[in-house]
């Protein structure tokens, strides 16, 4: 009768016994679902950054009517009030049909007399063009440009509550109308904001895990992604193609040096007016 030792033959054959079994191949979909996830979050990531540049794009746009719309103004006053002289000098019709266009320009457009209510002097000019127009101190016009922890809570917060990881559609709607108060915060500038709607999500119900979908619903959920991207591209070349967006890509780090180095050309061709309409009246 023999023994078994350790390292013998029975002790092989238990070992070669308890080997583990090959690992069972996954199922087709889950490639699938890894890819539907990725799509995703790209687009999510696509989304943010959109967003973004939409949020910067208006913010320059208000700092620019609000600090250079006023010298635009001027400016069509001047081009007016030089036309009307000539007109008046010559008497030739092409050059009353020139002034009438010039006046037509610097005329209010109906319903836009109340937004610039308080804004507008008796002159017709804000205190922040009367006074850069005499080299006096300029009021800054209110920045309002998202920090960079604006920033990064609204990335955190687009990535956890985005509306297309809902699982049903009244997580959806909850989401979306989250969505809707966090991007509202960050148009802003609102940090505390910010950082309140993270503990309210922190706190709120824990979002559903998703499950494996059938073939069928993923590919249909990539389609939509694809879809979507589409959307989206179309929105942000329509923003960098824009005048704002052109002009904010010129300067993305410094955006109000730009609108000072616009403001000293506008100045120069104010200065040029005036003295051509003072040698005209002469």
């Amino acid at each position: 009768m023999t023994q078994d030792v350790p390292g013998g033959p029975a002790a092989r054959n238990d070992d070669h016994a308890q080997e583990p079994e090959h690992d069972a191949q996954p199922r087709p979909e889950a490639r699938l679902e890894k890819a539907v996830r990725a799509a995703e979050q790209a687009l999510i990531e696509f989304e943010i950054a959109l967003e973004t540049f939409r949020v910067e794009v208006e913010n320059f746009s208000r700092l620019h009517h609000q600090k250079l719309g006023p010298m635009y103004a001027r400016l069509d006053e001047l081009d007016a009030q030089i036309a009307e002289v000539r007109a008046a000098r010559s008497g030739d019709p092409e050059d009353l049909r020139k002034a009438q266009e010039a006046r037509a320009m610097v005329q209010p457009m109906p319903g836009v007399d109340e937004l610039f209510h308080d804004w507008m002097d008796s002159d017709g000019m804000s205190p922040e063009a009367t006074a850069m127009l005499n080299d006096q101190p300029v009021r800054a016009p209110k920045r309002v440009r998202p920090s960079e922890e604006a920033r990064k809570l609204y990335r955190e917060l687009a990535r956890k509550a985005h509306p297309d990881l809902a699982q049903d559609d009244k997580e959806r709607a909850r989401r979306e109308e989250f969505i809707t108060r966090v991007n509202a915060a960050y148009a802003l500038g609102d940090e505390p904001q910010l950082r309140e709607l993270a503990e309210e999500w922190a706190a709120g119900p824990v979002p559903a895990t998703q499950q494996l979908s059938e073939s069928e619903e993923l590919y249909a959920r990539l389609e939509w992604l694809a879809r979507r991207k589409e959307l989206l591209t179309a929105v942000a070349r329509e923003l960098e193609e824009s005048a704002i967006g052109s002009m904010l890509r010129l300067a993305p780090e410094d955006p109000d040096g730009l609108l000072n180095e616009i403001a000293e050309q506008l100045l120069a061709q104010v200065a040029e007016r005036e003295a051509e309409l003072s040698a005209l009246v002469q």
